[in-house]
């Protein structure tokens, strides 16, 4: 997965090919939390394809719903749904910004083995 912080630092080229993979599979969780959020809205919201995709985009970023719900099930839907995007959108930016983290933490590790402290 990632490498020990004793082994040393990736090159750039590793380093931006497991980004793209992170961010591809970052992209999968968001596409995957979006389409539950159209589909939901659109069955038991009665909202058209495109208002669908506007709420469950709106309610995935924080921003909040733009339609109104009439229905029970809409209603129900939109506050789960709302929950589990919560945990979705932190999900996404974690897994797209580990790795720089990461490289971050590393550098930072190896630099501190290079003063020559044992600390």
């Amino acid at each position: 997965m990632l490498e020990h912080h004793k082994k040393k630092l990736l090159s750039r080229k590793k380093f931006l090919l497991r980004q793209l993979r992170y961010a591809c599979f970052s992209l999968v969780i968001l596409t995957f939390s979006i389409g539950i959020g159209v589909a939901g809205y659109h069955i038991w919201g009665n909202l058209s394809w495109i208002d669908a995709f506007l709420n469950a985009s709106m309610i995935l970023t924080g921003m909040g719903p733009v339609d109104h719900l009439d229905t029970t099930g809409g209603k129900l839907f939109a506050a789960f749904y709302a929950l589990f995007s919560g945990i979705s959108f932190l999900t996404f930016a974690a897994v797209l910004f580990a790795p720089i983290y990461h490289r971050f933490l590393h550098k930072f590790h190896l630099s501190i083995e290079d003063d020559g402290s044992d600390s």
